[in-house]
Protein backbone atom coordinates (compact mmCIF):
# COMPACT_ATOMS: atom_id res chain seq x y z
CA UNK A 1 0.00 0.00 0.00
CA UNK A 2 3.08 1.97 0.93
CA UNK A 3 4.44 1.69 -2.59
CA UNK A 4 1.27 2.33 -4.26
CA UNK A 5 0.98 5.88 -2.38
CA UNK A 6 4.69 6.98 -3.59
CA UNK A 7 4.41 5.67 -6.90
CA UNK A 8 0.62 7.78 -6.76
CA UNK A 9 2.35 10.88 -5.67
CA UNK A 10 5.03 10.56 -8.27
CA UNK A 11 2.50 10.09 -11.29
CA UNK A 12 0.91 13.49 -9.41
CA UNK A 13 3.90 15.30 -9.63
CA UNK A 14 4.80 14.31 -13.22
CA UNK A 15 1.13 15.25 -14.65
CA UNK A 16 1.33 18.93 -13.03
CA UNK A 17 -1.55 18.25 -10.73
CA UNK A 18 0.48 18.65 -7.31
CA UNK A 19 2.95 22.07 -7.76
CA UNK A 20 5.39 23.35 -5.20
CA UNK A 21 4.32 27.16 -4.04
CA UNK A 22 5.62 29.53 -6.26
CA UNK A 23 6.31 27.67 -9.54
CA UNK A 24 4.15 29.05 -12.54
CA UNK A 25 2.26 26.47 -14.99
CA UNK A 26 0.27 26.35 -17.27
CA UNK A 27 -3.40 26.33 -17.51
CA UNK A 28 -6.25 26.12 -19.17
CA UNK A 29 -7.30 29.37 -21.24
CA UNK A 30 -10.08 31.36 -19.31
CA UNK A 31 -12.10 34.00 -21.60
CA UNK A 32 -11.57 37.58 -20.49
CA UNK A 33 -14.78 39.00 -21.73
CA UNK A 34 -18.34 37.83 -23.39
CA UNK A 35 -18.34 39.95 -25.82
CA UNK A 36 -16.06 40.59 -28.88
CA UNK A 37 -12.53 41.39 -27.67
CA UNK A 38 -9.27 41.82 -29.84
CA UNK A 39 -6.11 43.90 -30.14
CA UNK A 40 -5.36 42.87 -25.96
CA UNK A 41 -3.15 45.36 -23.47
CA UNK A 42 -1.43 44.08 -20.10
CA UNK A 43 0.40 46.89 -18.30
CA UNK A 44 1.23 46.38 -14.28
CA UNK A 45 0.42 49.75 -12.01
CA UNK A 46 3.91 50.37 -10.46
CA UNK A 47 3.79 54.33 -10.43
CA UNK A 48 2.13 57.40 -8.38
CA UNK A 49 1.51 56.27 -4.45
CA UNK A 50 -1.91 54.98 -3.37
CA UNK A 51 -2.91 51.89 -4.90
CA UNK A 52 -0.04 52.05 -7.21
CA UNK A 53 0.57 48.24 -5.83
CA UNK A 54 1.39 45.90 -8.51
CA UNK A 55 -1.76 44.99 -9.77
CA UNK A 56 -2.47 44.40 -13.27
CA UNK A 57 -4.98 46.35 -16.18
CA UNK A 58 -5.93 44.87 -19.05
CA UNK A 59 -7.15 46.55 -22.03
CA UNK A 60 -9.11 45.10 -25.32
CA UNK A 61 -10.95 46.21 -28.37
CA UNK A 62 -14.51 45.51 -28.40
CA UNK A 63 -17.91 46.02 -29.92
CA UNK A 64 -21.57 46.39 -28.90
CA UNK A 65 -25.06 48.20 -30.08
CA UNK A 66 -23.27 51.68 -29.86
CA UNK A 67 -20.24 51.12 -31.39
CA UNK A 68 -16.22 50.23 -30.67
CA UNK A 69 -15.15 50.81 -27.04
CA UNK A 70 -12.42 49.25 -24.78
CA UNK A 71 -13.04 47.51 -21.88
CA UNK A 72 -10.31 47.85 -19.30
CA UNK A 73 -9.91 45.06 -16.50
CA UNK A 74 -8.28 44.66 -13.07
CA UNK A 75 -6.35 41.75 -11.99
CA UNK A 76 -4.98 41.31 -8.18
CA UNK A 77 -4.36 37.81 -7.78
CA UNK A 78 -1.34 38.36 -10.58
CA UNK A 79 -3.59 37.67 -13.39
CA UNK A 80 -5.85 34.14 -11.99
CA UNK A 81 -8.42 36.72 -12.42
CA UNK A 82 -9.46 38.86 -13.68
CA UNK A 83 -12.85 42.16 -13.05
CA UNK A 84 -13.74 44.59 -15.37
CA UNK A 85 -13.71 47.89 -13.60
CA UNK A 86 -14.25 50.33 -16.36
CA UNK A 87 -14.28 51.02 -20.19
CA UNK A 88 -13.13 53.70 -22.30
CA UNK A 89 -15.79 54.82 -25.03
CA UNK A 90 -15.15 57.36 -27.58
CA UNK A 91 -17.99 58.79 -29.55
CA UNK A 92 -15.73 58.34 -32.72
CA UNK A 93 -15.84 54.96 -31.62
CA UNK A 94 -19.14 54.46 -33.57
CA UNK A 95 -17.37 55.01 -37.19
CA UNK A 96 -14.70 52.00 -35.91
CA UNK A 97 -11.60 51.79 -33.56
CA UNK A 98 -7.97 50.06 -33.76
CA UNK A 99 -4.81 48.95 -32.56
CA UNK A 100 -5.16 50.46 -29.07
CA UNK A 101 -2.48 50.78 -26.22
CA UNK A 102 -2.25 51.01 -22.32
CA UNK A 103 0.42 52.79 -20.77
CA UNK A 104 1.38 54.41 -17.44
CA UNK A 105 3.53 57.14 -16.77
CA UNK A 106 6.04 56.87 -15.00
CA UNK A 107 6.91 60.20 -14.35
CA UNK A 108 4.49 63.21 -14.28
CA UNK A 109 4.31 64.66 -17.79
CA UNK A 110 3.06 68.89 -17.51
CA UNK A 111 -0.26 68.36 -15.32
CA UNK A 112 -0.49 64.62 -15.88
CA UNK A 113 1.50 62.94 -13.01
CA UNK A 114 2.91 59.88 -12.55
CA UNK A 115 1.04 56.67 -12.67
CA UNK A 116 -1.65 58.71 -14.98
CA UNK A 117 -3.13 55.72 -17.20
CA UNK A 118 -2.95 56.99 -21.43
CA UNK A 119 -5.61 54.87 -23.47
CA UNK A 120 -4.93 55.53 -27.65
CA UNK A 121 -6.34 54.10 -30.47
CA UNK A 122 -7.20 54.66 -34.51
CA UNK A 123 -10.56 55.64 -34.98
CA UNK A 124 -12.85 56.15 -37.67
CA UNK A 125 -11.82 53.77 -39.88
CA UNK A 126 -15.29 52.81 -41.27
CA UNK A 127 -16.24 56.11 -41.77
CA UNK A 128 -16.23 55.71 -45.72
CA UNK A 129 -15.01 57.03 -48.66
CA UNK A 130 -14.14 60.20 -47.12
CA UNK A 131 -12.67 58.92 -43.91
CA UNK A 132 -10.15 61.11 -42.25
CA UNK A 133 -8.50 58.17 -39.35
CA UNK A 134 -7.34 59.82 -36.35
CA UNK A 135 -5.03 58.11 -32.92
CA UNK A 136 -7.20 60.06 -30.21
CA UNK A 137 -5.61 59.82 -26.62
CA UNK A 138 -7.57 59.12 -23.34
CA UNK A 139 -6.29 59.35 -19.72
CA UNK A 140 -7.46 58.07 -16.10
CA UNK A 141 -6.32 59.45 -12.71
CA UNK A 142 -8.28 56.85 -10.94
CA UNK A 143 -6.65 53.30 -12.15
CA UNK A 144 -8.97 53.08 -15.23
CA UNK A 145 -12.54 53.62 -13.57
CA UNK A 146 -13.32 56.82 -15.80
CA UNK A 147 -11.39 58.62 -18.63
CA UNK A 148 -11.35 61.81 -20.03
CA UNK A 149 -10.35 62.84 -23.60
CA UNK A 150 -6.99 64.67 -24.04
CA UNK A 151 -5.93 64.91 -27.74
CA UNK A 152 -5.92 63.89 -31.41
CA UNK A 153 -2.25 64.48 -32.16
CA UNK A 154 -2.39 62.96 -35.36
CA UNK A 155 -5.10 62.57 -38.29
CA UNK A 156 -4.63 61.29 -41.77
CA UNK A 157 -4.50 64.06 -44.49
CA UNK A 158 -6.28 61.19 -46.91
CA UNK A 159 -8.06 58.11 -46.84
CA UNK A 160 -4.88 56.33 -45.46
CA UNK A 161 -4.45 55.15 -42.35
CA UNK A 162 -2.72 55.93 -38.78
CA UNK A 163 -2.69 52.87 -36.66
CA UNK A 164 -0.99 51.23 -33.53
CA UNK A 165 0.17 53.90 -31.19
CA UNK A 166 2.93 52.93 -28.63
CA UNK A 167 3.54 55.19 -26.09
CA UNK A 168 7.26 55.92 -24.46
CA UNK A 169 9.25 58.59 -22.35
CA UNK A 170 12.88 59.02 -23.92
CA UNK A 171 15.92 60.05 -21.27
CA UNK A 172 15.27 63.92 -21.67
CA UNK A 173 11.43 63.36 -20.21
CA UNK A 174 9.51 63.79 -23.18
CA UNK A 175 6.66 61.62 -23.98
CA UNK A 176 6.50 60.15 -27.46
CA UNK A 177 3.62 58.14 -29.37
CA UNK A 178 5.00 55.81 -32.48
CA UNK A 179 2.92 54.76 -34.90
CA UNK A 180 2.40 53.37 -38.16
CA UNK A 181 1.39 55.90 -40.83
CA UNK A 182 0.06 54.50 -44.77
CA UNK A 183 -0.24 58.41 -45.64
CA UNK A 184 3.35 58.79 -47.83
CA UNK A 185 1.54 56.78 -50.86
CA UNK A 186 2.52 56.21 -53.09
CA UNK A 187 6.31 56.81 -51.71
CA UNK A 188 5.99 54.22 -49.17
CA UNK A 189 3.18 52.10 -48.62
CA UNK A 190 3.75 52.69 -45.29
CA UNK A 191 6.12 54.46 -42.38
CA UNK A 192 6.93 54.40 -39.00
CA UNK A 193 6.50 57.97 -37.58
CA UNK A 194 6.88 59.35 -34.36
CA UNK A 195 5.50 62.76 -32.45
CA UNK A 196 6.71 63.61 -28.81
CA UNK A 197 5.17 66.21 -26.47
CA UNK A 198 5.95 67.84 -22.81
CA UNK A 199 1.86 67.65 -21.79
CA UNK A 200 0.33 64.93 -23.52
CA UNK A 201 -2.16 67.90 -24.95
CA UNK A 202 0.16 69.69 -27.14
CA UNK A 203 2.05 67.71 -29.89
CA UNK A 204 5.16 68.63 -32.10
CA UNK A 205 5.59 67.94 -35.99
CA UNK A 206 5.62 63.89 -36.89
CA UNK A 207 9.40 62.60 -37.16
CA UNK A 208 10.20 60.31 -39.51
CA UNK A 209 11.63 56.51 -37.80
CA UNK A 210 11.51 54.18 -40.71
CA UNK A 211 11.24 54.09 -43.97
CA UNK A 212 12.22 51.68 -46.08
CA UNK A 213 12.39 51.53 -50.26
CA UNK A 214 11.00 50.13 -52.09
CA UNK A 215 7.40 51.79 -51.93
CA UNK A 216 5.23 48.11 -51.02
CA UNK A 217 7.87 47.57 -47.74
CA UNK A 218 5.74 48.57 -44.85
CA UNK A 219 7.53 48.81 -41.17
CA UNK A 220 4.10 49.11 -38.96
CA UNK A 221 3.29 47.50 -35.32
CA UNK A 222 6.34 49.60 -32.87
CA UNK A 223 6.32 48.09 -29.36
CA UNK A 224 9.54 50.64 -27.08
CA UNK A 225 10.55 49.08 -23.75
CA UNK A 226 13.06 50.39 -21.79
CA UNK A 227 16.34 48.39 -21.00
CA UNK A 228 17.91 48.29 -17.26
CA UNK A 229 20.94 49.99 -18.49
CA UNK A 230 18.53 53.31 -19.75
CA UNK A 231 18.70 52.20 -23.45
CA UNK A 232 15.45 51.50 -24.84
CA UNK A 233 14.68 48.46 -27.21
CA UNK A 234 12.63 49.63 -30.24
CA UNK A 235 10.62 46.29 -31.96
CA UNK A 236 8.80 46.45 -34.80
CA UNK A 237 7.93 44.31 -38.21
CA UNK A 238 8.92 44.75 -41.64
CA UNK A 239 6.02 43.60 -44.14
CA UNK A 240 6.86 42.45 -47.93
CA UNK A 241 10.86 42.75 -47.33
CA UNK A 242 13.26 40.84 -49.46
CA UNK A 243 12.19 37.14 -48.84
CA UNK A 244 10.08 37.56 -45.63
CA UNK A 245 6.05 38.32 -45.63
CA UNK A 246 6.13 39.94 -42.08
CA UNK A 247 9.38 39.39 -40.04
CA UNK A 248 9.72 40.78 -36.34
CA UNK A 249 13.28 43.21 -36.09
CA UNK A 250 14.32 45.65 -33.72
CA UNK A 251 16.81 48.64 -32.87
CA UNK A 252 18.40 50.03 -29.93
CA UNK A 253 18.31 53.61 -29.28
CA UNK A 254 20.80 55.40 -26.48
CA UNK A 255 18.15 58.01 -25.30
CA UNK A 256 14.45 56.78 -26.42
CA UNK A 257 14.67 60.10 -29.02
CA UNK A 258 16.78 58.77 -31.99
CA UNK A 259 16.41 55.46 -33.59
CA UNK A 260 19.00 56.09 -36.46
CA UNK A 261 18.89 55.95 -40.19
CA UNK A 262 15.56 55.12 -40.86
CA UNK A 263 16.30 53.36 -43.97
CA UNK A 264 18.31 50.94 -41.98
CA UNK A 265 16.29 47.27 -41.14
CA UNK A 266 17.84 46.81 -38.15
CA UNK A 267 18.19 43.35 -36.43
CA UNK A 268 15.82 40.61 -37.90
CA UNK A 269 14.69 37.84 -35.16
CA UNK A 270 14.86 33.77 -35.99
CA UNK A 271 15.99 31.18 -33.68
CA UNK A 272 19.45 29.09 -34.80
CA UNK A 273 17.55 27.11 -37.32
CA UNK A 274 15.53 30.17 -39.24
CA UNK A 275 12.66 29.84 -37.07
CA UNK A 276 10.38 32.87 -36.80
CA UNK A 277 7.10 34.45 -36.08
CA UNK A 278 5.17 36.08 -39.44
CA UNK A 279 3.41 39.42 -38.23
CA UNK A 280 1.65 41.40 -35.08
CA UNK A 281 4.84 40.57 -32.59
CA UNK A 282 5.11 42.18 -29.46
CA UNK A 283 7.82 42.11 -26.58
CA UNK A 284 8.19 42.07 -22.61
CA UNK A 285 10.95 42.67 -20.56
CA UNK A 286 11.34 39.70 -17.74
CA UNK A 287 13.71 39.08 -15.44
CA UNK A 288 16.72 36.23 -16.08
CA UNK A 289 19.53 35.40 -18.07
CA UNK A 290 23.03 36.34 -17.89
CA UNK A 291 22.49 40.26 -18.10
CA UNK A 292 18.90 40.36 -15.74
CA UNK A 293 16.89 40.74 -17.85
CA UNK A 294 15.26 38.13 -20.39
CA UNK A 295 13.06 39.59 -23.77
CA UNK A 296 10.20 37.07 -24.31
CA UNK A 297 8.37 37.39 -27.84
CA UNK A 298 4.70 36.54 -29.15
CA UNK A 299 3.60 36.93 -32.90
CA UNK A 300 0.96 35.25 -34.75
CA UNK A 301 1.97 32.71 -36.77
CA UNK A 302 5.18 30.05 -35.59
CA UNK A 303 6.96 28.95 -38.97
CA UNK A 304 10.23 27.97 -40.25
CA UNK A 305 12.76 29.72 -42.48
CA UNK A 306 10.58 29.04 -45.68
CA UNK A 307 7.66 30.93 -44.15
CA UNK A 308 5.87 27.07 -43.46
CA UNK A 309 4.07 26.83 -40.48
CA UNK A 310 5.17 24.73 -37.49
CA UNK A 311 3.60 22.43 -35.44
CA UNK A 312 4.06 25.00 -32.53
CA UNK A 313 2.53 28.02 -34.29
CA UNK A 314 -0.19 29.27 -31.84
CA UNK A 315 1.76 27.61 -29.08
CA UNK A 316 5.51 28.84 -29.01
CA UNK A 317 7.03 32.30 -27.84
CA UNK A 318 10.91 33.05 -28.69
CA UNK A 319 13.21 34.29 -25.53
CA UNK A 320 16.42 36.08 -25.53
CA UNK A 321 18.79 36.34 -22.56
CA UNK A 322 21.13 38.87 -24.30
CA UNK A 323 18.99 42.12 -25.37
CA UNK A 324 18.30 40.68 -28.73
CA UNK A 325 21.34 39.74 -29.43
CA UNK A 326 21.84 36.12 -31.20
CA UNK A 327 19.71 33.81 -31.39
CA UNK A 328 16.36 32.97 -29.84
CA UNK A 329 14.74 29.96 -28.75
CA UNK A 330 11.08 28.89 -27.73
CA UNK A 331 9.23 28.63 -24.87
CA UNK A 332 5.74 26.99 -24.63
CA UNK A 333 2.84 29.83 -24.94
CA UNK A 334 -0.08 29.72 -21.97
CA UNK A 335 -2.54 30.47 -24.34
CA UNK A 336 -3.14 28.02 -27.27
CA UNK A 337 -4.24 28.98 -30.34
CA UNK A 338 -5.77 26.73 -32.83
CA UNK A 339 -3.42 27.54 -36.16
CA UNK A 340 -3.79 31.42 -36.38
CA UNK A 341 -3.18 32.30 -39.62
CA UNK A 342 -2.79 36.00 -41.51
CA UNK A 343 -6.00 37.31 -40.13
CA UNK A 344 -6.97 40.30 -37.73
CA UNK A 345 -8.43 38.24 -34.43
CA UNK A 346 -6.23 34.35 -33.87
CA UNK A 347 -3.22 35.36 -31.86
CA UNK A 348 -2.92 38.68 -33.42
CA UNK A 349 -0.82 41.41 -31.68
CA UNK A 350 -1.50 39.24 -28.49
CA UNK A 351 0.40 40.12 -24.94
CA UNK A 352 2.40 38.81 -22.30
CA UNK A 353 3.59 40.02 -18.58
CA UNK A 354 5.76 39.02 -16.28
CA UNK A 355 3.58 37.24 -12.90
CA UNK A 356 4.74 35.99 -8.92
CA UNK A 357 8.26 37.54 -9.29
CA UNK A 358 9.03 36.39 -13.24
CA UNK A 359 8.93 32.98 -12.85
CA UNK A 360 5.23 33.11 -14.99
CA UNK A 361 4.36 34.58 -17.99
CA UNK A 362 0.59 36.09 -18.31
CA UNK A 363 -0.71 35.96 -21.81
CA UNK A 364 -4.17 37.19 -23.14
CA UNK A 365 -4.26 36.40 -26.66
CA UNK A 366 -7.23 36.59 -29.19
CA UNK A 367 -9.20 33.61 -30.68
CA UNK A 368 -12.65 32.65 -33.09
CA UNK A 369 -15.09 31.33 -31.08
CA UNK A 370 -18.66 30.59 -32.36
CA UNK A 371 -17.77 33.24 -35.30
CA UNK A 372 -16.68 35.65 -32.91
CA UNK A 373 -13.19 37.08 -32.21
CA UNK A 374 -12.60 36.66 -28.05
CA UNK A 375 -10.06 37.68 -25.90
CA UNK A 376 -8.70 34.77 -23.58
CA UNK A 377 -5.86 34.62 -20.75
CA UNK A 378 -3.87 32.14 -18.80
CA UNK A 379 -0.36 31.76 -17.37
CA UNK A 380 2.47 29.45 -17.96
CA UNK A 381 6.26 29.14 -17.25
CA UNK A 382 8.44 31.95 -18.06
CA UNK A 383 11.33 29.79 -19.02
Amino acid sequence: MRKALVMLLCLLLLDGIVVPAGVARAAERTLLFDGMGAYPRLIRIEHGGLLRDGRILASITSRDANGHFTPIFESLDEGRTFTKVGEVRDPAGALGMCCGTLYELPQRIGRLRAGTLLWAASYRQQAGPSRRIGIRIWASRDLGRSWTFLAEPVRSHNHDGVWEPEFTIDAGGNLWMHYADETEAPQHAQVLNRIASTDGITWGTKQRTMAIPPHRVRPGMPIVRTLPDGRYYFAYEICNYRDRFCDPYFKISPDGANFGDPKAPGTRVDTATGKHFQHAQTITLFPGGPTGTRILMVGQIYVDRNGKPLPGNGRTLLANDHLGAGDWYEVPAPVRITKPYDNWCPNYSSTLLPVDGGAGVLQIAADYTGGVCKAYFATGPAT
